[in-house]
């Protein structure tokens, strides 16, 4: 999402089986995100009628509807617990160990971690997330490796 001075701000990353636009579908007002899919994506696009119609006949649907939206509740909660609360590096360290996965008992993202893109997500300057990522790994605290993933040190969880 943009303002109109261009600065754009990441709400989510979404993944494969994740939905979009539920939210207008609901209450019928306008999208409050514009969606930007990085790679080659299929989508299903499920009209206003059709979904609800499709409410009432499959409560399966309805239900994983609202732990989705409980799901990015939660999400915004934390955003904007870490907007008020945290300085960029308690950010960008938040950002990372959520982001993280855990594989054999490691911390890692797997996927390159942008600056510019890390930037937008916790609400600072690509130069500022490059410092405190920097720090982060002079102290030790994540490790790059050289495809772009990041593995985050069992002490920085315990921070």
């Amino acid at each position: 999402t943009a303002d109109t001075r261009g600065r754009e701000v990441i709400l989510a990353v979404l993944e494969s089986g994740d939905y979009v636009g539920e939210m207008s579908l609901i209450d019928n007002e306008a999208h409050s995100a514009t969606v930007r899919c990085e790679i080659q994506t299929d989508m299903l696009i499920l009209g206003r009628a059709d979904f609800a119609r499709c409410l009432p006949e499959h409560s399966s649907l309805s239900y994983a509807i609202l732990r989705g939206l409980v799901r990015r509740l939660r999400h915004a909660d934390r955003q904007i617990e870490s907007l008020a609360l945290l300085d960029v590096y308690g950010r960008v360290a938040r950002t990372l160990l959520e982001m993280a996965e855990d594989a054999d008992g490691v911390k890692i993202i797997r996927s390159k971690v942008s600056r510019q893109d890390m930037a937008k997500v916790v609400g600072a300057s690509r130069e500022m997330v490059s410092r405190v990522m920097k720090d982060l790994e002079e102290r030790g605290v994540i490790e790059t490796q050289e495809n772009g993933s990041v593995i985050i040190k069992e002490r920085a969880t315990q921070e």
